[in-house]
């Protein structure tokens, strides 16, 4: 949740904002959200593995799976969700304007997006760091034989500020054709516009994949960002709070190896679980005292992992080894604390 969205201090020139900002967070989004029974969630539009729409149209990945977490939390049924596939700007844009509730479309976290009072990060649901992707072709093997290329970037992202500091900082030239549309950058680098496309590494992979022949492209070993890619809602401390802990439900499943597949079981025996299993799942436990507190479903933990499962599920079925992706989630900084990663549960209880 925004934790420092009370403390800002803000001219008064942004009076309106800030009374609007006040307004939201006295829960007046979450009434939204129950009122109309329905979560509106941004998502990239189409990015393979993340966010993109089967044969029926409906949106799959896993970004999306956190749209559905959040509505099985907030409304006790994960398809009570209206997935819509936007640009990054425009993204932003909708939450600023509250044509949508949650955006869940690998935006990174920064300050100065954060300091926003428009708009709240509230957890990060997957580690990244930019990084190239450049035809075989071109027969460069790192990011430092790139003097002088010409590079497809995202009009409005990070991406842009980044590779300015990284060849600046290495007297390096450059040029940089700015599209906003995905399909037109994507178009413009696969036809030899673009001698690199710079991106995350993770969508990256994902792009790569909408190549006619994605076997004819490599992305080089240089990382050269931290991109901490997070959900963002508008500013409104239970809704906030309602998807945070919401996050939180699926990585302390996975530290107490609760899934989809085994958490009935697991409630039917819950007497004879451990004590912080119990804290999820039991009807006395502290996650019944959140909901009354936030005003969700009593049962609103069983549901998220019934409903979209734990993280490593979310991972494993969008991006796991049996996946076009193949990532092992161990082996990656997404991994829980426990195994080495960044993955921290914060406790229920």
């Amino acid at each position: 949740m925004k934790r420092t969205s009370a403390m800002k201090t803000l001219l008064p020139s942004f009076l309106v904002t800030v009374v609007v900002a006040t307004t939201a967070h006295a829960g007046t989004v979450m009434d939204d959200i129950k009122a109309s029974d329905k979560l509106v969630c941004l998502v990239n539009p189409n990015s393979p593995g993340f966010s993109i729409p089967d044969s029926q149209g409906v949106f799959q990945g896993f970004n999306t799976d956190f749209c559905r977490m959040a509505a099985a939390g907030i409304l006790g049924d994960a398809e009570k969700v209206d997935i819509r596939g936007v640009g990054f700007s425009d993204s932003l844009k909708t939450l600023v304007a509250r044509g949508a509730h949650v955006a869940s479309r690998s935006i990174t976290e920064t300050g100065t997006r954060d300091a926003d009072p428009a708009l709240a990060f509230v957890a990060t649901t997957f580690y990244d760091g930019q990084g190239f992707m450049v035809p075989k072709s071109l027969g460069v093997s790192s990011a430092k034989e790139l003097k002088g290329a010409t590079v497809c970037a995202e009009d409005g992202s990070t991406t842009l500020l980044t590779l300015a500091d990284w060849f600046s900082d290495r007297g390096m030239s450059y040029r940089v054709e700015n599209i906003a549309d995905k399909t037109a950058r994507l178009e413009a680098f696969f036809s030899g516009k673009c001698d690199v496309y710079a991106s995350d590494v993770t969508a990256l992979n994902s792009d790569r994949l909408l190549s006619d022949k994605p076997d004819d492209y490599v992305i080089l070993p240089e990382i050269i960002s931290n991109e901490p890619l997070a959900l963002v809602t508008q500013p409104d401390q239970e809704l906030e709070s309602a998807v945070f802990w919401a996050f939180q439900v699926m990585l302390n499943a996975d530290k107490y190896g609760v899934t989809s597949k085994n958490v009935d079981e697991i409630m039917a025996d819950i007497g004879n679980q451990p004590k912080a299993v119990n804290r999820l799942f039991a009807a006395d436990g502290a996650a019944a005292e959140m909901a009354t507190k936030l005003g969700l479903p009593a049962d609103w933990a069983y549901r998220v992992i019934k409903q979209v499962g734990a993280y490593s599920e979310v991972f494993d079925r969008h991006l796991g080894q049996e996946t076009p992706f193949k990532l092992d989630r161990a082996k990656t900084i997404n991994a829980s604390f426990d195994d080495g990663g960044l993955m921290y549960a914060y406790p229920i209880r």
